[in-house]
Formats: structure tokens, sequence, C-alpha cells
């Protein structure tokens, strides 16, 4: 099998990655399931490719470290990879509307799929006592991924693509 290195540029653009999705988060985060990170994930992995797997696991750290290391941490520990590995099967979608139906349904079904790990903690009432409480939430979450996947698809995607093309080494 071939190891797969990392160069020093990788490391930079890993690190700017990390940077944008926790500025993002935080810039957010007075506001219930309003957030950047669906967006920015889809788009670093339709640049980047695969190296968002990398940024998407420093990120999950940092976020436990920063705010513990709760139950909630191990939703992200799979939600976020899964949303990247969706986003890399559909790579050679060119229509804007494919990707905000992916944010908007990651954000209506991010409670149902967070209800995992109560699963295990409270059994199958608990989770499903979670899920259900948190379905306001989730909808304001899809349709916010949704409108803000509409207006900022095209400007970030040519912004981010330039800013690649340009800089690789």
């Amino acid at each position: 099998m071939r190891k797969a290195k990392i160069s020093v540029y990788d490391i930079v653009i890993i690190g700017m990655m990390v940077a944008a999705l926790e500025s993002a988060k935080l810039a957010l985060s007075f506001l219930p399931n309003v957030e950047l990170v669906t967006l920015l994930i889809i788009l670093f992995t339709l640049t980047v490719g695969k190296r968002v797997y990398y940024a998407v696991a420093v990120f999950v750290v940092l976020e436990g470290l920063l705010y513990g290391f709760g139950i909630w941490w191990v939703m992200y520990v799979y939600m976020w990879p899964l949303l990247a590995w969706i986003t890399w099967i559909l790579r050679r979608q060119k229509d804007v509307l494919t990707f905000a139906l992916l944010s908007g349904a990651f954000g209506l079904g991010f409670g149902a799929m967070c209800a995992i790990p109560y699963l295990f903690v409270g059994g199958i009432r608990t989770a499903f006592a979670w899920w259900v409480a948190g379905i306001p939430f989730d909808i304001i979450h899809g349709i916010s991924n949704f409108i803000l996947m509409l207006i900022l698809y095209k400007p970030l995607r040519k912004v981010l693509d330039h800013g690649w093309k340009k800089s690789r080494p």
C-alpha cells in the first residue's frame, strides 16, 4: 500500500481550513442551528479533495479540546466525516441545487443522526426523545443550510478554486 505524504503546504492548507471552520462556527454561535461548517466542509471537499479529512479530524479534536469531550463530541466524530464522504461521492455534480439539497438534508437529519449515541447510553426511548425534542432546531438547521448554500456556494467556490489554483506549489 502506498503511504500518503503530507507536505508542509498541505499542513498550511489544513490549518487554514480548520481556522475557517472554527471561526465560522464561533461567528454564528449566537444563532441556534445556523452554521457555516456544513457549507465549508462541502466546499473544502470539492476544492481540496480527500485532504479535507485531515482538516475535519483536527476540527473535531479542537472542538473537544475547546468545549469538552461530551456525548455531543461523539456525534462530531462521525457526522462531519460523513458529510465530507457524501460530498466526495457527489463531487462531479456542478449544480448548486445538488449541494443545497445535500446541505439542507444534512441539517434536517442532523438531530436524528446525532441521536445514535443515545441508543447506547439510554436506549431507543432516550434516543427517540432526544431526536424529537430537537426537531424544531433541525428544521431551522435544514432551512438555513439550504439558503446559505444557495447564496454563498458560487462566490465562495469561485474564490476557493481560484486560490487553490494560484497557491499550489
